[in-house]
């Protein structure tokens, strides 16, 4: 087994204040970027390509929630922005799972998923919250405030994942 890793003091994004120029309607989505960012460089350092990959029973590796992160953010702001899937988004979907990116590669995709979609959501006005949008092909209905949610909550539900399977491809090097 692999000796533990020391934690360091570390405050959370959100404990840090406002990020400036990031409007207040917005700031819990770019916290939450943040964190996954720093988090994900903390618990994934050192780990090899092997453990990226490396299943767990049946849990699904890490370099799934990696990928998963950085292309739900990409689709759900999609869908914030009135827009529909791509087909090249939807064959990412159906592609996450697959092995091969090297965790370095897997990070640097989020780094620039994240960073697109903070490009994309500071087009959002306060007075644009409670405007409709669609999900998917059934236009399953929800607003611009509930996807915003959504991409943050959803995003920290994968990074505990990401965070656990990280821990476990550790112990059992």
């Amino acid at each position: 087994m692999t000796e533990a890793r020391p934690q360091e003091a570390r405050q959370e994004a959100w404990l840090r204040g406002p990020i400036e120029g990031v409007p207040p309607h917005l700031m819990p989505v770019f916290h939450s970027f943040a964190m996954v960012r720093e988090d994900l460089a903390y618990y994934t350092a050192g780990l090899t390509t092997e453990d990226v990959w490396r299943r767990t029973g049946s849990l699904p590796p890490l370099g799934f929630h990696l990928r998963h992160i950085a292309h739900s953010v990409d689709r759900l702001v999609t869908y914030l922005c009135g827009g529909q899937l791509s087909d090249a988004q939807i064959a990412t979907l159906k592609q996450e799972a697959e092995p091969g990116a090297t965790l370095a590669e897997l990070l640097e995709d989020i780094d620039e998923k994240l960073g697109d979609a903070e490009r994309r959501i500071r087009t959002i006005e306060p007075g644009m919250l409670n405007e409709p949008r669609y999900i998917g092909k059934k236009r399953l209905p929800s607003t611009v405030l509930g996807i915003l949610v959504h991409a943050a909550e959803h995003t920290q539900r994968h990074l505990g994942q990401a965070i656990t399977t990280a821990k476990l491809a550790r112990e059992h090097k």
